[in-house]
Order: structure tokens, then C-alpha cells, then sequence
């Protein structure tokens, strides 16, 4: 009988050049939804109209996101996945309203008060390579202590309720007064 393939067995991880070139990726696009409205109403009306060709127009005017070819919607939220080498396959970043709330709403008050809120984060995450390594191995870890620091650190909002470890990412949940619907910020791995 074989001995089995080390790698095979080999937890899945999230690494921190992942979590780098994802933020770095991100931040030039929340930058724009925070601070052009007129931007983030298009955005919004694309996500809830399940608009993919406004969707990528959109992104085109953003040089980190112009060939990022994968991206979506299910009209309460919007993903933007980025390929990397196997075993991670795409590595995604969106916000949403947790499914099975409410059908074709996004608020685009409620986006650019997540965006704002979460620059910092996506900030720190893509220019500090050490805070990148401390958080990668807080997720691998399974250490939500250590993350919901590392987080809270970048995100000193009251909005943001919770914070939690999911598919070798984090969700970040915020609950505004311009919504009666929480809207989660989310960084995690594919499942295939």
C-alpha cells in the first residue's frame, strides 16, 4: 500500500501574499465607492439589477480591477473573485446582505459606509507584510481572538458587529441605521 501524498493531506491555508494582492486589488475600489457617490449609486443599481456588463464597465475605470474577468451578483451583493495557483484556484472579496433576508436591495448609503469603514483594514492588509502574516496565520489557526484584534485595530466603527472566521477568510458584518439589514464585508477562498 502507498503512503499518502503529504501535500494531499496538507490542511488548506490561506498565505499572506494571498490576502496582499487581494486587499491590494480591493482598495482602489472602495476608495471609489466611498468617494464618488455618483460611482456607487451605478454600482449598486448594477448589483441589484444583475447587471454584469455595467458591473465590468465599472470595474474597468478602477486599474487594479480592469481585467478582472471574475465577478457577480445575486442582487443583494456583489463578488469579485482573483485566480491563484492551486490549491486556492480564486481567492473572492464582496459585500452582501446575508442571503435569505430580502431579495434585490443594496443600499448605497450602507456600501459606502462599509467602504469607508473597511480602507483602513484593506490598507494595512496590503501594505504591511507582517500584519498580513499575523492575520493569514490567525484564519489558518482558527484563532478568532486574534483576528477580531487584528481587525478591530483597522476598523474602529461601532457598525461593525461581528467578526468571524469562514472558508479560510473573514466575514465582517455591519449593521447601519440606514438599513434594517445587516450587510457583511467578505475576504475567503472559493469552495470548488
Amino acid at each position: 500500500m502507498a503512503e499518502p501524498n503529504r501535500r494531499q493531506l496538507a490542511q488548506p491555508r490561506v498565505t499572506a501574499r494571498i490576502l496582499r494582492q487581494t486587499a491590494k486589488a480591493m482598495l482602489p475600489f472602495y476608495r471609489k465607492i466611498a468617494g464618488n457617490r455618483t460611482f456607487a449609486a451605478q454600482w449598486s443599481a448594477a448589483v441589484v439589477n444583475a447587471d454584469l456588463s455595467l458591473m465590468g464597465s465599472l470595474l474597468s475605470q478602477i486599474p487594479t480591477l480592469a481585467g478582472v474577468e471574475n465577478y457577480g451578483t445575486n442582487g443583494i451583493g456583489y463578488f469579485i473573485s482573483f485566480p491563484y495557483p492551486l490549491p486556492v484556484a480564486f481567492y473572492t472579496n464582496g459585500t452582501t446582505i446575508p442571503p435569505g433576508t430580502v431579495q434585490f436591495t443594496f443600499n448605497t448609503r450602507v456600501h459606502r459606509t462599509v467602504a469607508l469603514a473597511v480602507i483602513p483594514f484593506y490598507r494595512k492588509l496590503s501594505a504591511s507584510s507582517s500584519y498580513a502574516e499575523a492575520l493569514a496565520a490567525a484564519i489558518n489557526r482558527n484563532d478568532i481572538r486574534r483576528v477580531c484584534t487584528l481587525i478591530r485595530n483597522q476598523i474602529k466603527t461601532k457598525a461593525l458587529q461581528t467578526i468571524t472566521i469562514e472558508d479560510l477568510g473573514v466575514a465582517l458584518r455591519f449593521k447601519t441605521r440606514f438599513s434594517k439589514y445587516p450587510y457583511r464585508n467578505l475576504l475567503f477562498q472559493e469552495n470548488m
